[in-house]
């Protein structure tokens, strides 16, 4: 019987709590206040500040099991991911930490005493390496790390490795150093007497593989590519888990481990097929086998289904930006496996959800908490995705003889248009293609992508320099804007970062009043000003914990005293609004049901957004009586109660909020309006009572995503300003109605009359279309075999145009149609192919539109037997109809 993934996890966790060192749970997978991640990445990334230095590490010895997500940057195994046994999306790192406290003996000691002793693995299945040094970064070989080996282990199965293996980085910048990794391999007795393991160590071998890296964290990597001693030496380990279990439970693959199997065996069953275990030989062949096709398919939904589920658990919804569309990307590539090869044509990646979260529920409790959530929006997305999904594989299948003909590749503007019109990602494409037998033009696709997203490119684009250090402290930056309006203040470091021509600097100081974007709350602005300067702060934000304010300029004098002050008036509005966020959330919770969980929030001084979860939309009479109810616990001026410092545990019992996907301490802060009304855990600034907001109003409620609603409301002011706009406009209505006795009457009259006009005039456009129709009808040329229409044509919507054309095609045999028309001063193309004509592979609708489409200033596209242009230039329509004609005959030729 297979060891449980419960039992080997939990036998690491009790190992080291053994040795002294704190359990800490997992970090949300979902990255704040970092702008180098999207996603937790490794193991360390939650501990980057106490790496750093930032602030201390609230435990000298630390050990955890991490959510980590890689797919793209520099840990892209996404490709990898069901063609081999061992890459994942989501895998779990097992990691021990020191900060400051044992280093490379203990960690090495323990790794082996875990490993062979606890474990039981083979100690003559195992190799290690260290690192063998670097001439660039001036370092020489880790001879410490080799000799304590030999403690353990013979000459043979120590290993130098260069810095691609053996020097671990964190990214382009930031905490790195040495390691040495630990390797098992789990080939036969008959595979290793052929060739001993030492040789495939690092060499991609599915059963010689990596299980655990040691990292001497010693330096920080610099913007300049230099290194920087850290203030002390720390221990950063991580140990996949999903690895180890394959080498605890003597099997081959990750997948035939306790950790996927009860995922696999469901999969298989709920699809009707067997799971058999197959894979190819390399992750660059194809399925050779349908036991190969379906395997590769069930193991990418076992993987990706579990980073799908925690990753939406944890706060991050799909969408088309950033780390949603990250998201969105793996759940579409899980369901196009499920649709092509399990021939699942409806919703089902859901139906798996409640088996991951049982099986997670001992470790990972919030997915378990929020399962129905979980699946109703991962089930929406599948309906969404399936409804293009078949049409674009229609799409490439209708274009298949033509990519033979091309010689068996995908041109690039396909595949842009499979991206930009049915959401196929290129990596998408690729697989398609790859089962075709097919390849596609990247760069073509690239180059298309390029020239629709340089505007927003440009826009993401900085360099930054390295901190300058102003004034050393040993003392961590203190926040002090609860309290205070502005306080004394010394610079500790500063950096320049420029953008797009623009140069601004990052400020930190010794303690700031300023509150930095977080939790929904946008970050103060305000000034710093010293006897010499005064400099403008335009925003404060979080990096990792640090505190970095925004300034156009450096102030002259760096190492004076300032006076940090932020803007009272633009922060008490900010303070409103944010308590009417608890307010409403409590509202909600009332009214629409306990089920209401935040999802999302935008505090500033001008509104609130407020996203929750919900699967309906939530009434007029709903929203009424919340807005009621928040109003009159303004009305009633309940006192702020809050608490700071509170241990978890204790805030929990309180009957604290808790927002999923946050990442708590051991401590926290408590804000409370009434016990029995709104109590929540919130790092936010707040009135002192309920009666400073004023007035609150609700401006609109909508659909963010599959079971996700917004609220939109403001306060104070801007209520009152809202509200006065909408009796003014109430007013202008009535006043346009000819200030009518009953106004919803008078409006109901006039939509009548304005129906029946409109009806009239679709009457006369398709009167117009079908006398044009039999006009057109009679100008058609002959073109060889081919029927030929050129022509300018008078209609009043895009809409007629493509009617036209469709009448034409059911007209005329074997046509070939190519219609120009001006609409609202725009111009318009359409070009109509016979289906047979369209399938002979000379001519292309949406070839041909694009290049008559550059008379008109303009582009488009469509499908191979009919597709339509716009542009600027209606002046070009008679050029571009004139030069179809040609276009057409050289396509023939």
């Amino acid at each position: 019987m297979l060891p449980t993934a419960s039992h080997v996890r939990q036998q690491f966790l009790d190992f080291f709590a053994s040795k002294g060192h704190h359990i800490v749970p997992s970090a949300p997978i979902v990255v704040k206040n970092d702008p180098t991640l999207l996603f937790i990445n490794s193991g360390m990334a939650p501990f980057k500040d106490y790496f750093l230095g930032n602030k201390p590490a609230p435990f000298k010895r630390i050990a955890d099991t991490q959510k980590c997500l890689r797919v793209s940057g520099k840990h892209n195994d996404l490709e990898e991911v069901g063609y081999d046994t061992y890459h994942h999306t989501m895998f779990e790192m097992l990691g021990n930490w020191s900060f400051g406290d044992y280093f490379k003996k203990d960690a090495i000691a323990w790794a082996w005493e875990l490993l062979v002793d606890v474990y039981g693995l083979d100690k003559d299945r195992l190799y290690v390496t260290y690192f063998e040094g670097d001439q660039g970064d001036g370092l020489g070989p880790d001879t410490e790390t080799q000799e304590l080996w030999r403690q353990y282990t013979t000459d043979e199965r120590i290993l130098p490795g260069n810095k691609k293996d053996n020097f671990w980085e964190m990214g382009d910048t930031g905490p790195c150093g040495p390691c040495t990794e630990i390797h098992i391999d789990l080939r036969s007795d008959e595979e290793r007497a052929q060739k001993p393991g030492a040789e495939l160590v690092n060499a991609d071998h599915p059963q010689v593989v990596e299980v655990w890296n040691n990292v001497f964290m010693e330096f920080e990597r610099r913007a300049d590519k230099s290194l920087l001693k850290l203030p002390q030496q720390n221990v950063d380990t991580g140990m996949g888990f999903e690895r180890l279990m394959m080498a605890v439970s003597g099997v081959k693959s990750n997948y035939d481990t306790d950790v996927f199997q009860p995922l696999i065996q469901f999969i298989a069953k709920e699809v009707g097929v067997e799971y058999h275990g197959t894979a190819p030989a390399t992750v660059t062949d194809q399925p050779a086998t349908e036991n190969e096709k379906t395997d590769i398919a069930i193991r990418v939904i076992a993987d990706h289904i579990r980073t799908i589920a925690f990753t939406i658990a944890d706060g991050q919804l799909p969408s088309n930006v950033k780390a949603g569309y990250v998201i969105r990307r793996i759940l579409r590539r899980a369901v196009r496996y499920a649709f092509s090869s399990l021939n699942q044509k409806q919703p089902f990646l859901y139906k798996i959800v409640p088996v991951l979260a049982d099986q997670m529920a001992g470790i990972f409790p919030e997915l378990k908490a929020q399962q129905q959530f979980v699946q109703r929006v991962i089930e929406e997305e599948e309906i969404s995705f399936l409804k293009t999904l078949e049409n674009g594989l229609r799409r490439l299948d209708s274009l298949e003889e033509g990519f033979r003909q091309q010689g068996n590749r995908i041109d690039g503007a396909t595949a842009f248009e499979l991206s930009d019109t049915f959401g196929f990602p290129l990596d998408l494409t690729a697989l398609i293609a790859r089962e075709k037998g097919l390849t596609v033009d990247e760069e073509g696709f690239q180059q298309a992508l390029a020239a629709q997203k340089s505007r927003s490119r440009n826009a993401q684009e900085a360099e930054q320099s390295d901190w300058t250090i102003v004034l050393e402290s040993e003392e961590q930056p203190a926040f002090v804007g609860y309290d205070q309006a502005e306080a004394p203040a010394r610079i500790l470091r500063y950096r320049r970062t420029d953008r797009k021509g623009k140069t601004e600097y990052q400020v930190v100081l010794d303690q700031t009043p300023f509150y930095a974007e977080s939790g929904g709350q946008v970050g103060d602005t305000g000034y710093l000003e010293s006897a010499l300067s005064k400099v403008r702060v335009i925003d404060t934000k979080k990096e990792n914990d640090l505190i970095v304010h925004t300034v156009l300029e450096l102030p002259q004098d760096l190492e004076a005293e300032f006076t940090a002050r932020y803007e009272p008036a633009r922060r008490a509005q900010i303070m409103r609004n944010h308590t009417a966020t608890h307010l409403l959330q409590a509202a909600l919770r009332e009214v629409v049901g306990t089920h209401v969980a935040q999802k999302g929030s935008l505090v500033n001084e001008k509104l609130l957004r407020f996203d929750f979860s919900h699967f309906t939309k939530v009434t007029d009479d709903q929203l009424r009586q919340v807005e009621t109810l928040v109003n009159a616990r303004i009305r009633q001026q309940i006192p702020l109660d809050e608490r700071r410092n509170v241990p978890i545990d204790e805030a929990k019992n309180l009957g604290a909020t808790a927002l999923f996907g946050e990442k708590y301490g051991e401590f926290v802060r408590v804000i409370t309006f009434d016990r029995e009304f709104s109590v929540e855990l919130c790092g936010g600034c707040h009135v002192r009572t309920t009666g400073d907001i004023g007035y609150f109003k609700i401006t609109s409620e909508s659909a963010v995503g599959a079971g996700v609603r917004r609220i939109e409301a403001v306060t104070a002011e801007a209520a009152e300003a809202f509200v006065n706009q909408q009796l003014d406009l109430l007013g202008q209505v009535r006043e346009a109605l000819g200030n009518p006795q009953h106004l919803l009457p008078g409006i109901e009259k006039q939509t009548e009359e304005i129906a029946t006009l409109r009806k009239q005039i679709e009457q006369f456009a398709q009167q117009s279309i079908n006398q044009q129709r039999e006009q057109l009808a009679g100008q058609v040329q002959a073109l060889g075999e081919v029927n030929f229409l050129a022509a300018q044509v008078q209609v009043t919507s895009a809409e007629g145009l493509k009617t036209l054309a469709f009448q034409l095609r059911q007209a005329v045999p074997n046509l070939v149609a190519v219609l120009g028309a001006e609409i609202d001063g725009k111009p318009q193309l359409a070009v109509m192919l016979d289906d047979e004509l369209a399938k002979g592979g000379k001519l292309n609708a949406s070839t041909l539109v694009r290049e008559l489409a550059k008379e008109i200033q303009g582009g488009g596209g469509g499908q191979l037997f009919f597709a339509t242009a716009g542009g600027k230039n209606a002046a070009g329509l008679g050029a571009a109809v004139d030069k179809a004609k040609g276009l057409i005959e050289k396509a023939l030729a």
